[in-house]
């Protein structure tokens, strides 16, 4: 049993599982068009994280739509180098487009230059290269960045009256959108409107149920007057959930002191919906994951065949989703972020 304390999590995005082993997807419905033959593979940050399950299905659906082979395989943890033997195998194995959600900003580089020398387009899906972009030829991220940051800390804000002590619960210290989000909370925090809202502690889960709930488990006793805390990954959120269904500390527990623990985060609807609907939750938010994959998939078949230089401003075609421009940086945002609730997370599943 935890001891009495107040925990109020925002988490990030959620993850998806990835896959143990190589499983192509080759397109079979559509008929034969510039991706036929074109060999795309995506390596997600780990093969335990729930949230790359979406992202890969929509790499499969786009794969199918313009005849292409499709294939995920990735590190059964997410360390900051585990991901670099599997890109060495795939431009030994002669793919044409390396799609990433980079465990490190940096560690990956030698590895994705040596997979461009080869002809190989690289584009990081979910998670950037952040400062060091010019290893890679574009990037489809969840939305737009800059404002995740302080888009978290304003729904903390709205559910604890803008007020109180929180923490972050974060995936791993290496991880580049984690720590982006995070530097822009820190900033958010500056503004007036939250000078009573105090960030107390940062804590690492490593994308792992069992440390994510350790990690949490020690918020809830070392600061009792907890109000809230921020994760975002999907597996912090929701080991951190868990934790405090369990703690009997969320708003209006058993064992909650005073307004209670508020906890909200990243995640997919599916993997919170039972915490949402018994209270433990109050909202969170997320993208669509799916969205990423299937734009990822068109932006690199173009790229690669030539069709497509990435430059800011640009604009695509990304199938049934349309136009997309890119970015600064040559990124592509892939929507709006979602906020779910009880009135609304029974419309969802993924």
């Amino acid at each position: 049993m935890l001891k009495h304390s107040k925990l109020l999590l925002i988490g990030l995005p959620l993850a998806i599982v990835g896959c143990q082993k190589e499983e192509p997807v080759t397109g079979t419905t559509a008929p034969k068009s510039d991706g036929a033959g074109l060999k795309i593979v995506f390596i997600p940050k780990d093969t335990g994280n729930v949230y790359f399950k979406d992202v890969i299905h929509g790499f499969e659906d786009a794969a199918k739509e313009i005849n292409a082979d499709f294939t995920t395989i990735g590190p059964a943890t997410g360390d900051a180098t585990s991901q670099i033997s599997y890109i060495k195998d795939q431009v030994q194995r002669g793919v044409d487009v390396l799609a990433i959600s980079a465990n490190s900003p940096d560690a990956l580089n030698p590895a994705l230059d040596e997979a461009r020398k080869k002809g190989i387009t690289v584009i990081t899906v979910d998670a950037d290269l952040t400062g060091n972009e010019s290893h890679r030829d574009a990037a489809v991220l969840p939305t737009d960045f800059s404002k995740l940051g302080e888009g978290q800390v304003e729904l903390l804000g709205s559910l604890t009256g803008y007020e109180g002590p929180f923490a972050i619960l974060s995936a791993t210290t290496d991880a580049p959108n984690q720590n982006a989000w995070i530097a822009t909370m820190k900033e958010t925090l500056k503004q007036p409107k939250y000078a009573k809202m105090k960030l107390v502690d940062i804590v690492y889960g490593n994308d792992d149920s069992q440390k994510s709930t350790t990690v949490c488990e020690a918020l809830l006793s070392k600061y009792p007057d907890l109000r809230g805390i921020i994760s975002p990954t999907s597996v912090g959120l929701a080991s951190a959930a868990q934790t405090l269904q369990l703690s009997g500390e969320y708003p209006g527990g058993p064992h909650a002191a005073g307004k209670g623990v508020q906890l909200t985060g990243l995640s997919t609807p599916n993997q919170l919906k039972k915490f949402v609907q018994n209270g433990t939750v109050t909202s969170f938010q997320l993208w669509s994951p799916h969205d990423m994959g299937y734009i990822a998939t068109f932006l690199g078949q173009q790229i690669h065949g030539g069709k497509l230089k990435p430059a800011e401003g640009v604009e695509f075609t990304a199938g049934k989703l349309g136009k997309r421009t890119i970015g600064k940086l040559n990124v592509v945002a892939a929507g709006p972020m979602l906020t779910f609730d009880k009135s609304n997370i029974d419309k969802y599943n993924f």
